[in-house]
């Protein structure tokens, strides 16, 4: 291994599971921060030495040493904390240059041929608070080693096979039996092993003399029958036993004597998991259990039903069970009267509200129900003074708005559901942690942290948040509390949709104050064109466009009527082009502006004072002009409303040509005549006149071409004959 050596800075060095044979630590000189070693799994069969390592850790384990691979200089490491070693003999002198160090942890590892040449107080001397041995894997126990290690406070023994031998497993029960001799040992593990029930119940009893406090046993296989005997609980020092992952093969086994031997335990912990315990019975006098754990097993609702010896019990764990009814549960804690955690989680929990109330524990104050099938009916069934609530993994869409009695909920986690929204903290006054992630939350409240004061930690990420304006505001919210209350922020939370934003961090998200600001939007839009339009009025009036455009607009109506009469028809009665009525106050404008402005484009034009025969009434003679000529004229200002004559006219038009029709009545108006002064029985041209149904003269000059071209146009017609005298 050249490439370490100018590694001079390098502190943990692990290189396991290779096929290293040998190994000369002195290739480690240069690398004197060196504190962590492993070289287990390898093929490592010889080592040699170096003076000046310092290691804490070294793990020489798992490797085919003959002998245990102490060297001389190992004693010089003086900071040494794990020490793994392997070997398939062991003798006492082996250890002798370690025995002054006085290591945490040491690992033995005993190769497939250990025990035959065997020492068995080789450890005797070894100076460790927790040591774990190793034995031949698939080996009968047919070994002596002594492994009360004076010093030793925590010892592992794995793979304990005794099968073979119908009396029990006498060489293991006597390892076990030695270790009365260490008072200082609290703490026994067995890992990996396979023995029968009688010898599980046997090392069970032996055990329980010893001075031994927490006993936990894991990958069991048993085999055999069991007999029935009685055990005796007396003396004991023992406070907790753990029973982990059971497996037998033998289905006629009396199973209530292995519950009633469990039950009966007078310790304060049990747990036996992955057991396959189809149940347990209730303990046959007050039982001092403060915890119970029973997960992974077949354990129904029915489990200490009615049961009234587990009054001190403070935790219960029956994760991962057969539970199915939620009511039962309850029934169930109501005679644990100082139970104070339960965990029902990984089951297939429901409850139906028509099952009636839940009478709890009273003392319950943290409640674990999450992977089950419960919906929001829950919340209508819960402890009354819980603090912890964990309802994660459920099929909870929406809580209840009348839910009640839930004012002392410190913790609330409903992670995995189909929420849309967030609690209201009305209902949860205390709630301090929410976590309510991996829901289908889009568009949080703004206001959760003003709603909820006493929030120090909220986890919300991994939700299909709608980037949108709602959303603004809770990001907004966030940069206003500490950034730690938050967890997992910014790189749990992001958008989901609108699809242009997916997968944009909320933090990166912006939107502008006017898309979002419906008030300051309509200012925006409004208020330019409310100017905008009082600009351009006031531009068109200074402009008269007004004046223009009505012009236009007549000017066009005209010529479309005159292309929708028969021109034959028009022109077989018609001599004139337009008769006149006008004031002879207005005479000098008619004579030296109107009269030749039409007749020099050919215009024949019938006035009163030319055309009118002597003889005939002037009505007479009114009536004749009007029904010869094209087009009625009718000159207005305050001077034709006042004239007599004019009224005679104006009468013969409102009674007939006003009855058939305007389209040959022509107004102009040469002065504004107000309303009032128009007489009352000429209501049809007060009608035109407030319709504006006239043109207007215009008294700028600039404008007289287009007031021309107008009335030419509304007058433009071939007549038939000459202009005559009207007979």
């Amino acid at each position: 291994m050249p490439d370490i050596l100018s590694l001079s800075k390098l502190k943990i060095l692990i290189i396991s599971h290779n096929r290293i044979q040998y190994l000369d630590l002195s290739v480690f000189k240069f690398n004197q921060e060196l504190e962590y070693l492993d070289l287990s799994h390898n093929n490592l069969e010889k080592i040699s030495c170096h003076p000046t390592l310092n290691l804490k850790h070294l793990d020489l384990s798992f490797n085919p040493f003959d002998a245990l691979p102490i060297c001389q200089e190992f004693g010089n490491m003086s900071q040494l904390e794990f020490l793994g070693l392997s070997a398939t003999q062991l003798q006492k002198s082996s250890v002798q240059s370690i025995t002054h160090l006085h290591i945490s942890k040491v690992l033995l590892v005993l190769g497939d041929t250990y025990g035959e040449r065997e020492d068995a107080e080789s450890l005797q001397d070894l100076k460790t608070q927790s040591l774990h041995i190793v034995f031949p894997a698939g080996k009968e126990f047919h070994f002596i080693l002594d492994v009360s290690v004076s010093t030793t406070v925590s010892l592992e023994l794995s793979n304990i096979k005794c099968v073979l031998d119908d009396n029990g497993c006498p060489y293991f029960e006597n390892v076990l039996s030695k270790l009365q001799k260490n008072s200082r040992l609290s703490n026994l593990t067995l890992n990996n092993i396979e023995i029968t029930w009688n010898s599980f119940f046997t090392i069970l009893q032996l055990v329980w003399r010893t001075n031994i406090e927490y006993f936990s046993i894991s990958n069991v296989k048993l085999q055999g029958y069991l007999d029935s005997r009685d055990f005796d609980y007396s003396d004991t020092s023992l406070k907790a036993l753990s029973i982990h992952k059971v497996v037998h093969d033998v289905f006629s086994l009396p199973q209530g004597y292995v519950y009633k031997i469990l039950s009966n335990m007078n310790i304060q912990h049990l747990t036996v998991s992955a057991a396959h315990m189809v149940h347990m019975v209730c303990p046959s006098q007050i039982s001092p259990f403060l915890y119970l754990n029973f997960s992974n097993n077949l354990l129904t609702d029915t489990v200490f039903i009615n049961c009234t010896n587990l009054a001190n019990l403070k935790t219960l764990i029956l994760q991962k069970n057969q539970l199915k009814e939620l009511v039962n549960i309850v029934h169930m804690t109501q005679e644990m009267k100082s139970l104070q955690q339960l965990d029902v989680s990984q089951n297939s929990l429901m409850y139906d509200e028509s099952e009636g109330n839940c009478p709890w524990a009273r003392n319950l104050l943290s409640l674990n129900m999450s992977s089950n099938i419960l919906t929001d009916s829950v919340f209508r069934c819960l402890p009354p003074r819980i603090k912890v609530l964990d309802l994660h993994n459920n099929r909870i869409r929406s809580i209840p708005k009348d839910v009640t009695g839930l004012e002392t909920l410190q913790e609330l986690n409903l992670a995995s559901n189909s929420l849309a929204h967030f609690p209201g903290c009305g209902i949860f006054s205390s709630l301090s942690i929410l976590i309510i992630d991996y829901n289908s939350i889009s568009n949080p409240s703004a206001d959760f942290f003003q709603s909820c004061q006493k929030i120090r930690s909220l986890k919300a990420g991994n939700n299909p948040f709608q980037c949108s304006c709602e959303l603004r505001d809770f990001i907004q919210s966030i940069g206003q509390v500490s950034s730690d209350m938050v967890e997992g922020w910014p790189e749990s939370y992001k958008c989901d949709y609108p699809e242009r934003y997916k997968g944009t961090p909320l933090k990166d998200f912006q939107v502008s104050e006017l898309s979002c600001n419906t008030a300051l939007l309509i200012i925006t839009i409004v208020v330019p064109g409310l100017v905008l339009a009082v600009a351009v009025t006031v531009l068109c009036i200074y402009l008269d466009l007004p004046w223009y455009l009505r012009m236009v607009c007549q000017w066009t109506q005209t010529r479309r009527r005159v292309r929708n009469v028969p021109l034959e028809e028009l022109q077989r009665t018609l001599q004139f082009h337009a008769f006149i009525s006008y004031s002879g106050h207005d005479s000098a404008w008619v004579k030296n502006e109107l009269i030749p402005n039409l007749e020099k484009e050919d215009i024949r034009i019938c006035l009163h004072e030319r055309n009118f025969v002597a003889g005939k009434s002037i009505v007479e003679n009114i009536i004749n002009c009007i029904e010869k000529s094209y087009k009625s004229i009718f000159v207005l200002s305050p001077n034709f409303v006042q004239s007599e004559w004019c009224h005679y006219e104006l009468y013969f038009a409102h009674h007939n040509l006003f009855h058939e029709g305007s389209d040959n009545l022509i107004l102009i108006l040469l002065d504004p005549i107000p309303q009032y002064s128009i007489p009352s029985s000429y209501h049809k041209l007060r009608a035109l006149m407030a319709q504006r149904t006239y043109l207007e003269w215009p008294k700028e000059k600039s404008k007289h071409g287009l007031f021309w071209a107008n009335l030419r146009a509304s007058i433009n017609i071939k007549l038939m004959g000459k202009a005559a005298e009207i007979h």
